[in-house]
């Protein structure tokens, strides 16, 4: 063999000059291979998907409007005297930070309308992530193998909530003000070393001189790095894993039915993330939000009121208004060993948060603990079919909307010209109350439309006519539905309840009987769906020549 060697002739020459750029890098990087497996990926079509998509385009845009508002805004707690386009603050004392979110607002030329399409994008970022987490509990999609899928989405959930206070509170203007007065009395709540920290935290006696810089730094730097990771985790994970559907003929745990990402899926994704964007500038050019000027300066010493932060974090300020001072004689705040230990701000902070965090990080083991259903899951369930389920995931939104009311309890009291103290016991009553008559009534209605998708699924849709046949009997005509409606009312399993079993030396403890008394719980009350046999001998009845001619005649008519 001979020691020189030839050049081999390159099987594909480029005809354009951006052709031949892209061969250079692609045999040098090797990116075709994977942009065309994910160009074949598959993605289902239905209008729910679209919430993971908004929650993405708002936060390009946050991005984007973020990286406009960092060239004029000055993180500086330093005192200046205002001496902008605004007039009734002319000469007011006030910070660097505050001043230069109102030069941002009224001498930066669309600097206000870039704020507010920050703000309102913030707003839609969080109320996307949130629906969409909520999507994804109610219809099962977090069970295996997307398990860790859905903690990496609880945790962009508290991502967002975080950059959405850190920036909340940027402009040091009195509501903002409020907002951190309320985090430095928590953290000081913290016994023996929550003074240290709330110390070191705001460089000072609150409000200090280095929150604002801190907050800043935060906030275009570390949360927005995380919740960049947590996406493109997501993002892999759903690439790694089939997407999910929902049920339809031809659909199951094996296959994808939908379209592929290229070229399909990709012009529709990019023609949506330009709806959102037009959404919000429509939003952000016609409704004012976060007015700063009308607050002015953060001053420690006022307390104003009808002030609410926005709605992800107004849950926590509503738990602390409905905490009691007192339980009969015993008082919350208590001192021992010389130490406060105020548990009025304390248990309210911290509980109600650590509660509900817990229960959605843990709940998909939960789950399948009590189910010992570890098969892969690709079809979703419709949530009326998982009535306990669904059941569990309203009375936890009810829990919430129930702190989020409080927060707003002084408004409530004074639109409604009612007692402040009426509003709160009512709310408190609730906070307990609430979630139970949710959780009851809920099950009641999805066992209610199971119901009555079986009964559906067996006779048909009623028409509302009646007729009346050769031997006088009177009924009503009942249209046959076709198959993919059949389908989607018959397919979907319902597992009865699980009895404890044995272990491997045949005992039953005590922690597989709590799992059968759970698996009870769970699945007592149930619809099973109409079985082949039960679905051939409803349409072989007497009634089906009548409902068939019938519905013939409506269609000739």
């Amino acid at each position: 063999m001979s020691a020189t060697s030839t050049a081999e002739t390159p099987a594909f020459v480029a005809a354009t000059k951006g052709g031949r750029i892209t061969d250079f890098v692609d045999q040098r990087v090797g990116g075709s291979g994977m942009l065309r497996e994910f160009g074949r990926k598959v993605f289902p079509d239905h209008w729910s998907f679209m919430f993971g998509e908004v929650a993405l385009y708002s936060f390009v845009i946050l991005l984007m409007s973020g990286t406009f508002l960092t060239f004029f805004f000055d993180p500086s707690m330093a005192e200046t005297h205002y001496d902008g386009s605004y007039t009734p603050l002319q000469n007011v004392e006030m910070s660097v930070a505050y001043s230069t979110s109102l030069d941002i607002s009224f001498d930066i030329r669309g600097g206000l309308f870039m704020r507010q399409v920050h703000h309102w994008s913030a707003l839609l970022f969080v109320a996307s992530v949130s629906v969409h987490m909520l999507r994804v509990f109610f219809t099962g999609a977090f069970r295996k193998p997307r398990e860790l899928n859905w903690v990496v989405g609880g945790v962009l959930l508290i991502l967002s909530m975080a950059a959405g206070f850190t920036g909340y509170s940027l402009p040091d203007d009195l509501l903002s003000g409020n907002g951190l007065r309320i985090i430095d009395g928590v953290v000081k709540s913290i016994p023996v070393v929550g003074t240290w920290i709330s110390f070191y935290l705001f460089g000072g006696e609150f409000p200090g001189t280095m929150i604002i810089g801190r907050l800043y730094m935060l906030h275009i730097l570390l949360v927005p790095a995380l919740i960049l990771l947590m996406i493109v985790m997501h993002l892999f994970m759903v690439v790694v894993h089939k997407h999910t559907q929902y049920p339809g003929p031809g659909r199951n745990d094996g296959n994808v039915v939908g379209y592929p990402l290229g070229p399909v899926y990709a012009a529709k994704a990019g023609g949506f993330f330009f709806i959102v964007f037009g959404v919000i500038a429509l939003m952000a050019a016609f409704f004012t939000i976060n007015p700063i000027w009308n607050y002015g300066p953060y001053d420690p010493s006022p307390v104003s009121a009808g002030t609410q932060p926005d709605w992800y974090i107004g849950w926590v300020d509503g738990a602390l208004r409905l905490m009691p001072g007192t339980f009969g004689n015993w008082h919350v705040e208590q001192v021992w060993f010389d130490h406060v230990f105020a548990f009025n701000v304390l248990l309210p902070a911290l509980v109600p948060a650590g509660l509900v965090f817990t229960v959605l990080f843990t709940y998909p083991w939960i789950e399948r603990w009590i189910t010992k259903d570890n098969r892969e899951h690709h079809v979703l369930d419709r949530p009326r079919n998982a009535p306990t389920r669904t059941a569990i995931g309203m009375a936890g939104f009810t829990f919430y909307c129930v702190m989020w009311a409080a927060a707003s309890s002084d408004l409530i009291a004074t639109h409604f010209s009612v007692s402040l103290n009426d509003v709160t016991y009512w709310l408190r009553a609730l906070f307990f109350v609430g979630p139970v008559i949710a959780f009851v009534v809920t099950k009641r209605i999805a066992l209610a439309l199971q119901r009555k998708d079986r009964e559906i699924a067996l006779h048909g849709r009623e028409t509302g006519r009646i007729v009346r046949l050769p031997h006088g009997e009177f009924i009503e005509v009942h249209a046959p539905l076709d198959e993919y409606k059949r389908y989607k009312l018959v397919g979907f399993e319902s597992p009865a309840p699980l009895p404890a079993e044995p272990n491997e030396n045949g005992v039953v403890d005590s922690k597989e009987k709590r799992r059968a008394l759970l698996s009870r719980w769970f699945f007592e009350d149930r619809v099973a769906p109409a079985t082949p046999a039960e679905l051939e001998a409803a349409h072989g009845h007497g009634h089906a020549a009548v409902e068939s001619s019938e519905s013939q005649k409506t269609l000739s008519h």
